[in-house]
């Protein structure tokens, strides 16, 4: 200002470490309120570490000095004061660097009313979490998902004539490794069950690798009221003698019976004069084999 004595308009700024806020940026430090002065008392102060997701922070102190066992620092794994916790540190040893596994990360710090310290500096980077594993190929079925990444879900879904055994909807896993929260789904062939639908197709039990176990399997098929079932047995590689393929105009084995089926019969179709039939597969041979059968209503 003008004078003979030179002075600013107004007194020099001050840069003042905040207590508590939010935190966007790919790096960056957070201080403890005062810093390097000591921290006042009485300080319950929160940040939150947000990230693109797919993306954890990696965390370093540069300083450390709080009072041993009343006054200290948590840093959590996640978007709220109950995410898992990575650490409780206090006294005047520095910690270790930790690896968030969130693209959210929560730093708290609590003073109580004596003995302030200079408290803490610390100093975050961002690194690019892995994803979990590629779920497919998925065998005889469907995997819809946008991503892999931490937190994201995938939904598995079986083909026409497969069943699916185990979770349909997977999440990645929050970690350090990756992996999802559930096993990997099958879709496999059931032995046996009820079908609705007016066409489809019933395969043999492990279809396309041949059938194994020793067992009998039995469908009920059900097309609506007022139309009859087709059946197609044209893909009938099974064991010529002991396998067989047994079909009742009904859904009882006392139904009138259309026909029992095996590999060396040259008629391979079958038709119900009412909307339900029941299968029954029937092996005692050692060797597998395969068949589909083709259905419609007509």
């Amino acid at each position: 200002m003008p004078g003979t004595v030179r002075r600013w308009n107004y007194p020099p700024p001050l840069c003042i470490a905040q207590c508590g806020g939010a935190v966007e940026e790919m790096e960056g430090v957070i201080l403890s309120p005062g810093f390097p002065g000591n921290y006042p008392s009485n300080m319950d102060c929160s940040w939150k570490i947000s990230l693109p997701v797919g993306f954890g922070a990696h965390i370093q102190f540069l300083n450390f000095s709080t009072e041993p066992n009343h006054d200290f620092l948590e840093i959590r794994s996640g978007p709220s004061e109950t995410s898992r916790m990575m650490g409780r540190f206090s006294g005047s040893e520095l910690p270790g660097s930790l690896l968030s596994t969130s693209h959210d990360s929560i730093v708290y710090f609590h003073s109580d009313h004596s003995q302030n310290r200079p408290g803490f500096k610390l100093e975050y980077q961002a690194y690019e979490l892995q994803e979990c594993p590629d779920p497919e190929p998925f065998a005889n079925g469907i995997v819809r998902g946008a991503g892999y990444n931490v937190g994201q879900s995938v939904t598995f879904e079986c083909l026409p004539g497969y069943q699916l055994t185990g979770q349909p909807v997977l999440t990645c896993q929050h970690g350090t490794n990756r992996n999802w929260d559930h096993p990997l789904p099958r879709c496999e062939v059931p032995c046996g069950g009820n079908i609705t639908s007016f066409n489809g197709t019933v395969y043999s039990p492990g279809y396309p690798s041949p059938y194994s176990s020793s067992q009998d399997c039995v469908w009920q098929i059900t097309v609506p009221i007022g139309h009859g079932v087709h059946l197609n047995l044209s893909l009938l590689q099974i064991e010529p003698f002991g396998d067989y393929i047994t079909v009742w105009d009904g859904p009882q084995q006392t139904s009138l019976q259309l026909g029992v089926f095996t590999r060396s019969l040259s008629k391979k179709i079958a038709h119900s004069s009412s909307n339900q039939v029941l299968l029954k597969f029937h092996r005692d041979t050692a060797t597998g084999g395969i068949f589909a059968i083709a259905f419609s209503g007509q």
